[in-house]
């Protein structure tokens, strides 16, 4: 086996817990797609299309490399299609079974944290996102490729964003990139009622065309490029529109109004009543201030997602924009908080420095 024995040793003595297991060549057998929006059966045969482009395209997982596959149960048939298509790249997988985390951005067990800084390659497949922790943030700079996987469905597997042309998206995000990257400062508006503005100062800007090289993170399908504002210097409305893909609130059914003030949510109106008490009421379960801070702006980027109401569907839809709260740490801030949610808007436009960039959600540049 070519995964480090300590990763190993590690994984072993953990008890109850969490499993590591060594996956199974797939059966070609139906499964319920379980997180997907339309229901229906998709076999393990059919998503072995879209794992052979996350073990290849995405990853380039090279032979006798050590690829940890991060799950929890309801992940489990994403895990295993995945292992197949890494086993088939003649690297060895080893998958992780922990418990499903209780909010996204909580760490992961020890033992897997300290396997993650270990591997080649880490996918993340998982229900309840471990993206914005500190054992990701490590692990990528110990020179992981990451891929994240959060709520991935099993039809995701086999349309929609995965069939992306991912090799051209990367020269596309690179693009958006750099000019993120002249910027001091940002404004958002949208014809529903946005109009936000923050500073972008010195802030680095993230790159996530859903292809990693060493030392690099990526969600995929969810292309994206993203930027984490000046804490504190974000003011103005947010009207959110299309997606809250968290909670299990996904496609909104009406908009949600947030006041935003000096970088902080500090008013929430408006929405469907049970979609944004869901929101509300998490938010005040977390007893934590900092979960209401503006922590990120994110440019969909890949022209096959849709808006389905899964996350890493819904954030990469091309020209869309969400805007992150809590926790900005992965992403070159300084809060640290007990979650991370995106608020997805449809058809913004983007101001850079009164540039516009973006108009009524179409690429400009």
């Amino acid at each position: 086996m070519i995964v480090r024995m300590s990763c190993i040793s590690a994984f072993l003595f953990c008890c109850a817990a969490m499993l590591v297991s060594q996956p199974h060549e797939p059966s070609g057998r139906s499964v319920w797609t379980g997180l997907g929006q339309r229901g229906g059966k998709v076999s393990i045969s059919e998503m072995m299309k879209g794992a052979r482009i996350l073990a290849g395209t995405c990853a380039n997982v090279g032979a006798g490399e050590s690829v940890l596959i991060v799950a929890d149960a309801p992940m489990m048939p994403i895990a295993e299609a995945v292992a197949a298509a890494v086993r088939e790249r003649q690297a060895e997988p080893v998958i992780a079974l922990m418990p499903t985390r209780t909010v996204d951005a909580e760490e992961p067990p020890r033992t897997i944290a300290a396997a993650m800084k270990s591997a080649d390659v880490i996918f993340s497949a998982v229900s309840v996102s471990i993206t914005h922790t500190r054992a990701t943030k490590e692990a990528v700079a110990a020179g992981a490729r990451a891929i994240a996987l959060t709520a991935f469905t099993q039809e995701m597997m086999v349309s929609g964003g995965i069939e992306a042309d991912f090799p051209s998206i990367r020269i596309a995000c690179k693009a958006m990139g750099a000019r993120l990257a002249r910027a001091s400062s940002a404004r958002i508006t949208t014809r529903q009622g946005t109009d936000l503005s923050f500073q972008l100062q010195g802030r680095r800007v993230n790159v996530m065309p859903g292809v990693v090289e060493r030392g690099e993170l990526s969600p995929v399908p969810n292309a994206e490029v993203n930027v984490s504002p000046v804490e504190g210097s974000a003011n103005g409305v947010l009207v959110v529109d299309a997606s809250i893909p968290y909670l299990g609130i996904g496609l909104l059914r009406q908009p949600i109004r947030f006041t935003v003030r000096n970088g902080f949510i500090t008013g929430i109106e408006g929405g469907d009543p049970g979609q944004a008490g869901t929101l509300r009421a998490a938010w005040e379960r977390q007893a934590d201030s900092n979960v209401y801070n503006i922590a990120e702006m994110g440019i969909g980027m890949n022209p096959k997602c849709r808006f389905v109401g899964a996350m890493l569907e819904d954030e990469g839809v091309l020209g869309s924009i969400h805007i992150g709260t809590g926790t900005n740490i992965t992403l070159g801030g300084h809060i640290q908080a007990r979650s991370h949610y995106d608020l997805i808007m449809k058809s913004p436009t983007l101001y850079l420095d009164g540039e516009t960039v973006i108009e009524d959600g179409q690429l400009k540049m």
